[in-house]
């Protein structure tokens, strides 16, 4: 009998990401508290599956317990770090949603039957079923799966977007008759004149840029004007003409101010 460390936290991620992959016979064997096969009389059981990861942390460091609090630095590149953000997300709203997910996996796993499940009726299949589950609930680590998928997953998937392009192209937009037939003498003709393409060709090149200065400030630029006397340009236009005016009282008072703060500044001196 084989004793694992997978906590409540690892059995909820292992339960988003097979939900998420649509692996309906995963769910229902990653939610089982004691794993085995009927070929071989080795079992695996989780006792820490309704434990947090918190608690078992804390009561290795309460203790004095050696554990490992470094992760893998490949681990948030793997399809289960995402699973890991979201329950870590679902965390901070709800308290209580680790093992919320958990109840939900094990509900959804009642409801699978037995024949997706690779039950009795399957034992031809148990030696692969045996595999996938030691894959997915493995140690983890930079050479096992730890909830990522065969290398096949990546090619079936290469090739779904490869049928989608394909049926993308072989699709019929259905419109009028005499909006398409307009379309296609305007089409023809256009292709039928040499000198259009011509046009288009030579509307595409890029004006060459020449070194030179600018006509204001006489800085570097490939234009008369450079952007920094333009924007100063327009900073100007827009400034407010607002004339200050100053009536001949208060321009005696600033004068005798100015007198006496001189004489201030000579007396100190």
């Amino acid at each position: 009998h084989v004793v694992t460390g997978h906590n409540a936290d690892d059995v909820a991620e292992t339960i988003l990401m097979n939900l998420l992959r649509g692996d309906l016979p995963r769910l229902a064997r990653s939610t089982s508290i004691i794993t085995g096969d009927a070929t071989s009389s080795v079992r695996r059981s989780k006792p820490l599956k309704y434990a947090y990861e918190k608690e078992i942390v804390l009561y290795a460091h309460h203790k004095k317990l050696d554990y490992f609090s470094t992760e893998c630095i490949y681990s948030p590149e793997a399809f289960r770090g995402s699973a890991r953000t979201l329950i870590k997300a679902l965390e901070r709203v709800r308290p209580s949603a680790i093992l919320d997910v958990v109840r939900s996996g094990e509900d959804m796993a009642k409801l699978v039957p037995a024949e997706v499940t690779g039950g009795p009726k399957c034992a031809g299949r148990r030696a692969e079923v045996l595999a996938e589950d030691r894959e997915e609930e493995g140690a983890g680590g930079c050479g096992s799966g730890n909830g990522r998928s065969s290398g096949s997953e990546m090619a079936d998937m290469e090739k779904q977007l490869r049928d989608n392009e394909g049926a993308g192209e072989r699709e019929v937009e259905i419109t009028s008759i005499q909006a398409s037939r307009r379309r296609d003498t305007n089409s023809s003709m256009a292709s039928s004149r040499p000198g259009n393409l011509r046009k288009d060709v030579t509307a595409r090149k890029l004006p060459r840029q020449t070194l030179g200065t600018c006509q204001r400030c006489g800085y570097m630029s490939s234009q008369a004007i450079c952007k920094a006397c333009t924007l100063l340009e327009g900073l100007n236009k827009n400034r407010p003409q607002v004339e200050i005016e100053i009536d001949e009282e208060d321009e005696d008072d600033s004068s005798t101010l100015r007198r006496k703060m001189e004489g201030i500044a000579l007396a100190a001196g």
